[in-house]
């Protein structure tokens, strides 16, 4: 089908969402979830034949190890996978919720509503659990989506749509192709001049996609280029909490953007060599020197420098990070709040891993992403971060007039 006409029903779909039920988007939700739970043998087979594939790629040099990994779907995945659709479905609805709520004279009302944002373009690399955690924010916050997965994860990410579009197909009054897939790089070259009918781009893969999609389209753009996130281990900081959060920051999944990449010691711990030593017992390779700071490895590597002291490490940190997430282990509580407050990202952590910064461990159910954004969503965004607000106000006839000549006077009194 040709893109545009695929961007028509996306907008038509987003347009009749918004009468969605409450009820109706947490049915559709269970019912889905069930269905990819009856079907997971299908769908690790369409993983197993993508994995296969895979392989070839990495064997020539056309696909990184950090990608493979990501592509895997196992048991432990498929159950949070499915654990996310479920807690959506229990979360509150994010749409007409009230806001704000403003009597601006007698009779003369002023609500600000939250309301979707309309049609989401989403363009992924890998990850085929990816599909499922947007078509069911997407669901629960009345948005239309299309849907552009890598081509490494094409047999996944067929059989997973197909499934959960054959479950909504089911579900009385919900909108048809309110979700989408493209297959194409002629279609993600479409979807980017699209901007008439899809409102929000959102990329979720390396730098070289994001950097592209952010200086080929008109759209905005939600999301995130580097995950170059840091630890800082302060002159007070047990050794073993240190240890335990550093090596769970790195090694419990290397590949994922919320792992440390950087490793700052104030050069008044006194037990760095002790530190680091048993860093490397857990088979992770440590550089002092490496050819840039601002560098995302994706593997057990791991950069570390000493600093003389906190304003250092948060300098550092400010120059070289990529705002996404950063923490400080320590004692001092005056040194958590002033790291906490003058890092400049979207998380900010006191003595917790970096692989925190989740959507799911969020309490979001799952997210489309993470966001460096400084404009309507940070970190990771869940619902609220898809929804956007409108203002409604309710008058009796009241005109602008009356208030220009001092005939009427505002009296701005929140309501709520």
């Amino acid at each position: 089908m040709d893109f545009i006409k695929i961007a028509q029903a996306a907008k038509e779909a987003a347009l009749k969402a918004v009468d969605m039920s409450k009820e109706t988007k947490n049915s559709a939700l269970i019912a889905v979830a069930d269905e990819l739970e009856k079907n997971k043998q299908q769908i690790f087979e369409a993983n197993a034949l993508d994995l296969k594939q895979a392989e070839e790629l990495v064997k020539s040099g056309e696909l990184s190890n950090a990608t493979f990994n990501r592509l895997k779907l196992n048991e432990n995945k498929m159950r949070d996978m499915l654990q996310g659709i479920r807690d959506i479905a229990n979360l509150e609805d994010p749409i007409n919720k009230k806001l704000l709520v403003r009597e601006l004279d007698k009779d003369l009302t002023l609500y600000k509503i939250s309301c979707p944002i309309g049609v989401l373009g989403i363009i992924f690399e890998a990850r085929p659990d990816v599909i499922a955690q947007i078509s069911s924010l997407a669901i629960k916050s009345s948005n239309a989506v299309i849907l552009k997965g890598g081509k490494e994860s094409k047999h996944t990410n067929e059989t997973i749509l197909a499934i959960i579009n054959s479950t909504l197909e089911k579900i009385e009054n919900f909108p048809k192709n309110l979700l989408q897939q493209v297959f194409s790089r002629d279609d993600v070259a479409q979807m980017l001049t699209c901007d008439k009918y899809i409102n929000l781009i959102i990329p979720r893969g390396g730098n070289k996609l994001v950097k592209y999609i952010k200086e080929n389209t008109k759209i905005p753009v939600l999301g995130h280029a580097d995950g170059i996130c840091h630890i800082f281990t302060d002159e007070s900081a047990d050794l073993e909490m240190a240890q335990k959060i550093i090596v769970d920051a790195k090694t419990q999944y290397p590949s994922a953007c919320n792992s440390v990449e950087t490793l700052l010691i104030h050069e008044n711990f006194k037990q760095k060599d002790e530190l680091l030593a048993s860093l490397q017992l857990e088979e992770i390779k440590l550089i002092d020197k490496p050819e840039s700071w601002a560098f995302e490895y994706g593997d057990k590597i791991l950069a570390f420098k000493t600093v003389k002291n906190i304003d250092e490490a948060i300098e550092h940190i400010n120059t070289y990070g990529s705002g996404h997430t950063d923490c400080i282990i320590t004692k001092n509580i005056e040194n958590a709040e002033k790291f906490m407050n003058k890092v400049d990202s979207a998380g900010v952590y006191f003595n917790a891993s970096t692989r925190f910064a989740d959507g799911f461990r969020y309490g979001f159910g799952a997210e489309v992403g993470i966001s460096t954004n400084k404009t309507h969503a940070r970190g990771p965004v869940g619902l609220e971060g898809l929804t956007i607000y409108k203002y409604k106000l309710i008058g009796n006839g009241q005109i602008v007039k009356d208030y220009a000549e001092g005939k009427k006077e505002f009296h701005h009194k929140d309501l709520i």
